[in-house]
């Protein structure tokens, strides 16, 4: 066993989601200023307890857990490696309720029922946070990294269009990246998400982290997408750091974690907001 560093307390727990048994872990803070449960992106993840113990210094409770089919949670794991389709709007469904069923379970192991709860993750979780949002009301708001305001397929075409080229930024200009999002011939057919439908509905608060230069998620059209809700009175709100990629929850640049934690740790339980 490795020691707990004083300030919070860990308790391993399992919840029910659809019928299944998903396996998880509770950081709960001595002093708590904000809750979240964190919302995988699209691999085979278990629970991220690196991710939660810096949340959980912090003065954030957290519970994380293996996604469904990962480590100890059962049900079935849906993803290219597997050869199943992860992006059908199905699945991002699923894993929404997944979502919303650990939130109602970190409410029960909170004493106060002031304390915001949100969900937190990046790429794929931009999809399936709004979706658990819409779904339960006990989420009270939204920290995305990297997720896409445009469709799956839209999505998908500028990552092939991207194919992973770091440089790509160097070599193409914003139209061109567009006229392929837009214009390119699927490669897989699937029932797509589009999520302007369930952020057009949403009331609660919103903060996306964004790198310059993603090339799985084309930015600009997502922060073009995001000041369209905003202007129709959404409080949703965006931080753009031009030096960085996908990547930018963990990347050696801590500001933008710095810059989540913050937003957090403000977010003031509006008589609004409340049940």
């Amino acid at each position: 066993m490795s020691a707990i560093p004083p300030g919070f307390t860990t308790k391993n727990i399992k919840f029910l989601s659809e019928g299944d048994s998903l396996a998880g872990t509770i950081f709960k803070p001595d002093h708590i200023s904000a809750a979240v449960v964190i919302v995988h992106g699209s691999g085979q993840e278990k629970r991220m307890t690196e991710f939660a113990t810096m949340l959980a210094k912090n003065g954030i409770a957290v519970l994380t857990y293996d996604k469904r089919g990962v480590g100890e949670s059962a049900g079935v794991y849906a993803g290219p490696e597997v050869g199943t389709n992860n992006v059908d709007a199905s699945n991002l469904n699923l894993l929404s309720l997944d979502a919303s069923a650990a939130v109602n379970i970190l409410s029960t192991y909170l004493s106060n029922n002031q304390i915001a709860i949100g969900l937190i993750g990046g790429s794929q979780a931009g999809w399936i946070i709004p979706l658990a949002a819409e779904k339960n009301k006990k989420v009270k708001f939204m920290t995305i990294f990297s997720g896409a305001l445009i469709t799956v397929k839209e999505q998908l075409r500028f990552q092939f269009y991207t194919n992973g080229n770091s440089n790509f930024w160097d070599t193409h200009t914003e139209a061109d990246a567009r006229k392929h999002t837009m214009t390119d011939p699927d490669k897989y057919e699937f029932i797509d998400t589009d999520p302007i439908d369930v952020l057009s509905k949403l009331s609660i608060p919103g903060l996306w982290i964004f790198g310059g230069k993603d090339i799985q998620v084309p930015v600009n059209l997502s922060i073009e997408h995001l000041n369209t809700l905003k202007s129709k009175g959404k409080h949703y709100e965006y931080k753009l750091f031009p030096a960085l990629g996908h990547n930018t929850a963990f990347s050696k640049d801590e500001e933008p974690m710095k810059e989540a934690i913050t937003w957090m740790k403000n977010i003031k339980m509006s008589k609004s907001h409340k049940n």
